[in-house]
């Protein structure tokens, strides 16, 4: 990356995943748990509620995105060996100690946030792991990818916002289906249930096509990003079309318009060049 594209701000220091920055502008969390396939521990929990709301507030990072380390997982979900021992432990931990952040498994499941999320799905999304990709704004899927709620086969429920969006974007029947059986669907499944945006070429490219689907979104103006994705989301969680469309216009239409890359965008147009964005400001 150029010196004008690093980030600005120190991430949060953190032990359960690795960041790096593949591409201008875009930030790669790697979930780093292989040998535990990719299961979060409560801990880890809050340090990437803490890292994503770094990103929101780093005003040279304009999109994530969320992948596991190795081929065999993105996330398999809670780290039950640590819940087991905590349940079992004499001594009876703290409440806070066995809780998901504000924003939910991960720090993305229940997340509303300001910029978007990719998930690049390496294997099995399971549990929490399928909670984090039903928030993503949009997701690739390795060919080998699985996803499934399997909670209700160990009879306990899926907490973490995911049977609510499962519905909202496949409908009642088929989540009841993917939730109260506990079947999981395969990557091509995921797809044509307009679950998943694209399945990579190979198991070895799922993260490189979420670069060129993230390369998109950071080429255009941070402030259109922010409040198109508000704008899509606000659609997503209320029933009201109209509703979502005028929140977000009260929230965001006089200061975007204001903003200083409103401006530029339009300024290149009329000169037919190509925009210099500036951090967003909203």
């Amino acid at each position: 990356m150029t010196e004008s594209v690093k980030p600005v701000t120190q991430p949060p220091q953190i032990t359960s995943c690795i960041l790096s920055y593949p591409a201008p502008y875009v930030l790669l969390v790697t979930i780093n748990r292989e040998k535990a396939m990719n299961s979060i521990p409560f801990a880890a929990h809050w340090e990437m509620y803490q890292v994503f709301e770094w990103f929101d507030k780093e005003p040279n990072l304009r999109v994530a995105i969320i992948t596991g380390a190795g081929k065999k997982a993105f996330c398999a979900g809670q780290d039950l060996i640590e819940l087991g021992k905590l349940r079992s432990s004499p001594v009876k931990p703290s409440p806070a100690l066995m809780r998901h952040p504000p924003s939910g498994f991960a720090g993305i499941s229940r997340r509303s946030g300001k910029k978007p999320i990719i998930a690049a799905v390496n294997g099995f999304a399971l549990g929490g792991g399928f909670e984090i990709v039903l928030n993503c704004d949009m997701v690739v899927a390795s060919p080998t990818a699985t996803f499934g709620l399997p909670e209700a086969l160990r009879g306990i429920y899926a907490a973490a916002g995911g049977p609510a969006r499962l519905v909202r974007n496949v409908g009642l029947p088929i989540a009841s289906e993917i939730a109260l059986t506990g079947r999981q669907l395969t990557a091509q499944e995921a797809r044509d249930l307009h679950l998943v945006n694209k399945i990579s070429p190979s198991p070895d490219t799922v993260v490189d096509e979420a670069i060129k689907l993230a390369n998109g979104i950071a080429n255009i103006s941070p402030d259109a990003a922010i409040v198109t994705r508000a704008s899509l989301r606000e659609a997503w969680e209320t029933s009201s079309v109209e509703r979502a469309t005028e929140l977000v216009h009260q929230r965001f239409n006089e200061a975007l318009l204001q903003s200083e890359n409103a401006k530029e965008g339009l300024a290149a147009f009329a000169q037919k060049r190509k925009p210099q964005w500036k951090p967003s400001k909203l």
